[in-house]
């Protein structure tokens, strides 16, 4: 269905965005993968997602905290691939802390990862996107998009703040083949969330899978974890033509946090 496509997936080493980035594979899709660590397993991953199709898997390692490393990735997804036709804005960052304690250098880094990043890579992407007269942005926001949880200032306004950049891309582009909407996940068994988990353990002194029933008791009425795999699904679905005229949207899969 993708085959020709080229999809860049940041944040796309681990978690999420791996699992979106092996589902656009399978569909046929070039892949170019970003993140920190090791590299050789998410590309072996992705590629033996892609089974039948003759796939090409590049990686850049831009610091997406940083604009001119973004510009380097973006120049080098026209010079290596002809150009990014689906980008997935993924990488994101996390810290917790009532406001009043929150380092303002942690809330800088928060914005700029979770945020100014898609930003960038967005207005790099768009012109070719409009010249082919077909592209796809698929940012990934979160139930904090929608709602907010305490301690999370920076991360809640971050994904609402994407929340509304992706509304904006989708009327900007309205009358063209290109589309953006965002995907809310609720709780994804991510390191990032291992991490809360494995914190929450300790600090209460119980399991961590009782650590984890509570976690996910407290948000999430479906008691499921969301896969990356049901992620890259929907994403899959989003560059489909069945998905043409879906634009603009925040699409929650949140096992029903957001319905409560």
């Amino acid at each position: 269905m993708l085959n020709g496509k080229t999809a860049l997936v940041t944040g796309s080493t681990s978690g999420i965005g791996l699992g979106i980035a092996c589902q656009l594979a399978a569909q046929g899709a070039n892949i170019i993968l970003n993140g920190f660590g090791d590299v050789d397993a998410p590309k072996a991953e992705v590629l033996a997602a892609a089974k039948a199709h003759a796939i090409k898997v590049g990686y850049h390692g831009a610091d997406m905290s940083k604009p001119a490393e973004i510009e380097a990735m973006m120049a080098y997804a026209a010079a290596d691939f002809g150009g990014v036709d689906i980008l997935v804005n993924n990488a994101g960052i996390q810290f917790v802390a009532n406001v009043e304690d929150f380092p303002p250098e942690k809330w800088d880094a928060i914005i700029a990862i979770n945020l100014s990043s898609a930003f960038h890579t967005t207005r790099l992407a768009i012109p070719s996107m409009r010249a082919k007269n077909w592209g796809r942005v698929i940012n990934l926001a979160s139930a904090h998009g929608l709602v907010a949880s305490a301690g999370k200032s920076a991360y809640v306004a971050a994904k609402h703040g994407l929340v509304g950049f992706t509304k904006s891309v989708a009327l900007e582009t309205a009358t063209t083949g290109v589309t953006a909407n965002a995907i809310c996940p609720g709780w994804v068994l991510t390191p990032l969330v291992q991490k809360q988990i494995d914190a929450r353990a300790e600090r209460e002194g119980i399991t961590v899978e009782e650590a984890q029933k509570g976690l996910l008791g407290e948000k999430q009425p479906s008691l499921q974890f969301v896969t990356p795999q049901q992620l890259g699904d929907l994403a899959v679905f989003l560059c489909s033509p069945a998905a043409d005229n879906i634009r603009g949207v925040a699409w929650n899969v949140d096992g029903g946090w957001v319905a409560q």
